[in-house]
């Protein structure tokens, strides 16, 4: 299956930049494996007896918790595109629902990014951007969101 911005681009358009859900969709599924992993590592250093087996089965518990966290991410990051093209702004999220959010580059007001303290660490933020006439949409969580928002505003010399 290929990206779904090579299936609807038209006739002289290309692809200017594209980004993606940031990394940090997966933390909650960093955290549950360290969590599984120190049950885990933990086990080993009491006392055999019942307590090693209580803990093994909270691992395993948290580490079910972990792969089901760890799957609904990456597929949040697969099935999530966000592109700047000459002509539009695209963002499509879903795959067997799938939304889409397409603006003309020219109708594009302005673009704010916003960004915490730890999203301007690790280089993520929220984007929207804003449409003369036609409302507006916001990105959550896309990765250099600064490049994105230079991507939609930088227009050619001359242009």
């Amino acid at each position: 299956m290929g990206r779904y911005i090579d299936d609807i681009l038209q006739p002289g358009e290309k692809v200017l930049y594209s980004t993606n859900a940031h990394w940090i969709f997966f933390l909650p599924a960093i955290v549950l494996w360290a969590a599984a992993l120190a049950l885990f590592v933990g086990s080993g250093m009491i006392p055999a007896g019942p307590m090693v087996l209580v803990l093994w089965s909270l691992a395993a518990i948290v580490a079910l918790a972990a792969l089901y966290k760890t799957a609904t991410a990456w597929f949040h990051r697969w099935t999530t595109e966000t592109d700047v093209t000459n002509f539009r702004v695209i963002h499509k999220t879903g795959f067997v629902q799938r939304q889409t959010f397409e603006m003309s580059v020219d109708k594009v007001e302005s673009v704010d990014v916003n960004q915490s303290i730890l999203g301007r660490i690790l280089n993520y933020g929220d984007v929207t951007v804003l449409g003369v006439g036609e409302g507006g949409k916001t990105l959550d969580t896309i990765s250099s969101p600064l490049a994105f928002r230079n991507a939609i505003t930088a227009r050619p010399a001359g242009a």
